[in-house]
């Protein structure tokens, strides 16, 4: 499964035993009602309530006479606690428990059953309590009205020690929310009740909304009005006094009626039919440490055939709808569509159907993203009870009472990225992999063991030239934020090829409205996101074409004679011995491969010149960042990028157990030799355009030539007549005029020739090689056009008379 579902908790398992217990303790004792142990064999009306900031869980059951227990499943320690029991026979809407417990809220509504008379007070359908539970005390009514209502407890970011007030919201289905402010005071030692319950001061925070969802982790509110039939997505963040503010408000192009009324994150819904999700829009609110804001919204399904959902990424300024084909058109969806927040991914679920993982960092391109669909595994993933993504990575299963921690399956995702043909699914899984995070250098290597054995498997992207440009990205892009708009995510600005069984179509939104002017944490993040949107064009990604021209101009300098300051010079080779000394750093073993060991001034330079003008990048743009931790980042990223160059290389050595210095040029490759030599072209071929420190070309020395050659004659021969088309060099000359004559000789048949040849051109003492090239040219000459030489003008008579006397004179060993 391309997600992990880790279990954090379950009814079965860490409620239902300790139940049993209590039962079982009770009826030891001989006692009887008034406890959690009251419960015969009623434990199918055991379920989650809630689950709070602190992850502490609420759960409700009934006993066998209908009456309504509530429990609390203390995530820290494991252990259960009876709160409070209700000793009638009605239903919960909702329970919340303040951070301290000493308060508990609840709403409560008649139990659906005929004949059954009204437990609550006369002309009022909900109930809405508050009672003081340490010890159990007083109750207080504080709603009693013909419409549901929904109560949460706040919980700010405070020290352990109790707050004297506690703040609890009110969310009533006449789409309105107010908080109550409720001071507490300790009477008889350690009995805490409520000062003054006769008057709680009550505050309205939002109205006239038709949707709202709760996230517990960052105590915010969303919320969605309606003006003038136009949708408006509102955000109140409420803080550890009894203040809060509305943060943003951003105009939304979707359809909701001002009739519904949805909320998420609230609490178990059991008053909705939820076989009828599938027919309601489905709208939610995804954020991230990073400062992203995704609204995903699917509208109502209008045919079994396809179904479309969007992603607003807000950070981005823009949005994408997806029109996703169902891969059975005789499999009716019977359930909703599931979104779920990973981190730096958006996943979409259709039970059955297909699994669709959204990038959300980077979202620009689609391949970016994996989607999966026509399979059992995919059908199967994730169970197809209702699923509700809470804040982080949790995912509650309110049917099964489980609550899960979601987690990409990165030994999943390397198994598929083995077995995949398509590239796009190539590409997706290869950055899911590595934005995973966990033991990168294990990670690395099954990468790059994949690499070496698919290197010429893909047609839309460099495999190594990618891998290097994302793994670099990821090991630097936590350390601070913004680094996703300043550092080379993938190696495509472009991605043109269609993803089977999706298409896409992206819109530019309007961005949200900041209502305040002073910001921390996630919304300074998410306001310098905005910030760069409105204002950064084009892109403020690096490049090393800065470094391309500096380093082609000190090269072209020193040639000339002219030298720049000794100072700058002397700087940027001081950069590249710190980078050298990094990259040795990262290795306790000795390399089999001497990449960048080698004294090459050339090449020094590069790599000084890369940590020089990255550093000047990031100091730029990054704001509030100490330079000395720039220069760092900045160190191990250049260390980063040429290291996973010598891992790739020393992956491949080592695979096909060749020593160091192996490659020698004075007899017949092996195929190992041929394997490794095919990898170095590959990383040559990638690194160039990333212009990347690799020693530069050879020169034209004797030694140099010898080398040369050698791997020429190597080569397979289409190959080798390739490079000795670019090779300006009178042995890669004599190869292509050699070839050309064996191509001339191949259908040579013997014809009287024309005695209109001009042989003043050819009056050479040695007369055989002279028939020799009448020969030649009175073949050329009879179809041009047959055996004129590829890519130049046929060729020239006089060096053949030159390539052939130097090669029979090398043959008679004259």
């Amino acid at each position: 499964m391309a997600l992990r579902l880790v279990s954090d908790f379950d009814l079965g398992k860490d409620v239902l035993p300790w139940l049993r217990a209590q039962r079982a303790a009770l009826v030891a004792a001989g006692a009887g009602g008034g406890g959690p142990g009251v419960l015969e064999n009623n434990y199918e009306s055991l379920r989650v309530l809630n689950v709070e900031r602190n992850g502490n869980i609420i759960y409700t059951y009934k006993d066998d006479k209908g009456n309504v227990f509530f429990g609390l499943y203390d995530y820290q320690t494991k252990q259960n606690e009876h709160l409070y029991t209700f000793e009638k026979d009605l239903q919960v809407v909702s329970c919340s428990v303040n951070r301290e417990r000493t308060l508990l809220a609840a709403s409560l509504v008649q139990a659906a059953k005929e004949g059954r008379r009204n437990e609550l007070q006369p002309g009022s359908r909900c109930l809405t309590l508050l009672v003081e539970i340490h010890p159990i005390n007083n109750v207080k009514v504080l709603k009693a009205v013909d419409s549901y209502i929904w109560v949460q407890f706040l919980y700010p970011h405070v020290e352990s020690h109790p707050l004297p007030e506690s703040h609890l919201l009110l969310i009533s289905e006449e789409k309105y929310i107010e908080q109550l402010h409720i001071q507490v005071t300790q009477e008889d030692g350690n009995r805490v009740v409520i000062k003054n319950s006769g008057h709680l001061p009550r505050q309205r925070v939002a109205e006239g909304f038709v949707w709202a969802q709760w996230d517990m982790s960052e105590q915010r509110l969303y919320y969605i009005d309606l003006k003038k039939s136009r949708s408006v997505l509102k955000c109140i963040q409420f803080y550890a006094d009894e203040h809060f503010s509305l943060m943003f408000e951003a105009p939304l192009d979707v359809s909701l009626s001002d009739s519904g009324f949805k909320l998420v994150n609230f609490g178990y819904d059991d008053l909705q039919d939820q076989e009828k999700l599938s027919k309601h829009p489905t709208l939610c609110v995804f954020t991230n440490h990073t400062g992203s804001l995704c609204v995903c919204y699917c509208p109502n399904f209008d045919s079994w055939e396809q179904i479309t959902y969007s992603v607003l990424y807000f950070h981005k300024g823009h949005g994408k709808t997806f029109t996703a084909t169902l891969g059975r058109v005789d499999s009716r969806v019977t359930k909703g569509i599931t979104f779920l927040s990973l981190d730096y991914y958006v996943a979409v679920y259709l039970p059955g159907h297909f699994f669709h993982l959204l990038n959300i960092q980077h979202p620009d391109l689609i391949c970016h993203s994996l989607f999966l669909t026509g399979n059992s595994e995919v059908i199967d993933m994730l169970p197809h009870s209702p699923l509700q993504s809470l804040s982080g990575s949790l995912v509650l299963d309110w049917g099964s009472g489980k609550l899960y921690r979601a987690l990409l399956n990165q030994s999943y995702l390397l198994e598929f990225l083995w077995n995949t043909r398509l590239d796009c699914e190539k590409l997706a899984l290869l950055h899911c992999v590595l934005s995973c995070g966990r033991d990168p250098r294990r990670l690395e290597a099954k990468i790059i063991q994949w690499i070496s054995e698919n290197i010429s498997a893909c047609h839309s992207f460099d495999l190594i030239q990618e891998f290097i440009i994302a793994s670099s990205y990821w090991s630097i892009y936590p350390e601070t934020s913004n680094m996703d708009k300043l550092l080379p995510y993938s190696s495509l600005l472009t991605w043109d090829t269609e993803i089977p069984g999706i298409t896409l179509v992206t819109e530019e939104i309007p961005l949200p409205l900041m209502k305040v002017h002073s910001f921390k944490g996630y919304w300074e993040k998410l306001n310098s996101n905005l910030e760069y949107v409105k204002y950064s064009k084009p892109h403020l990604h690096y490049n090393n074409s800065v470094v391309r021209r500096e380093w082609h101009s000190l090269i072209s300098e020193e040639k000339k004679g002219k030298r720049r300051s000794t100072v700058y010079v002397r700087n940027i080779l001081d950069n590249a011995i710190k980078v050298i000394s990094n990259l040795e750093a990262r290795n306790l073993e000795p390399r089999l491969t001497p990449l960048f060991q080698e004294e090459d001034n050339h090449q020094r330079l590069l790599m000084g010149l890369m940590v020089s003008e990255l550093k000047d990048h990031l100091l730029r743009h990054l704001q509030g960042v100490e330079k000395k931790k720039i220069e760092q980042m900045v160190l191990d990223y250049v260390s980063k990028l040429l290291d996973l160059i010598c891992q790739i290389l020393e992956a491949s050595w080592r695979k096909h157990n060749l020593h160091p210095w192996v490659l020698h040029f004075n007899r017949r490759a092996s195929a190992a030799e041929f394997a490794v030599f095919h990898i170095m072209t590959r990383i040559l071929e990638a690194t160039n355009s990333l212009f990347l420190p690799l020693p530069p070309d050879l020169d034209n020395t004797e030694k140099n030539e010898k080398v040369k050659f050698s791997i020429i004659v190597r080569l397979p021969p289409l190959t080798g007549q390739k490079i000795c088309r670019l090779w300006d060099h009178p042995v890669s000359s004599n190869i292509i005029s050699r070839n050309h004559v064996k191509q001339l000789l191949q259908n040579y048949n013997k014809q009287p020739r024309s005695s209109m040849m001009d042989k003043s051109s050819f009056s050479v003492k040695f007369l055989p090689l002279n028939y020799f090239i009448e020969i030649l040219t009175d073949i050329e000459s009879s179809n041009p056009a047959l055996y004129a030489f590829e890519g130049c003008d046929n060729v020239d008579a006089k060096f053949v008379e030159e390539a052939a006397l130097k090669h029979t004179t090398m043959l008679l060993g004259l």
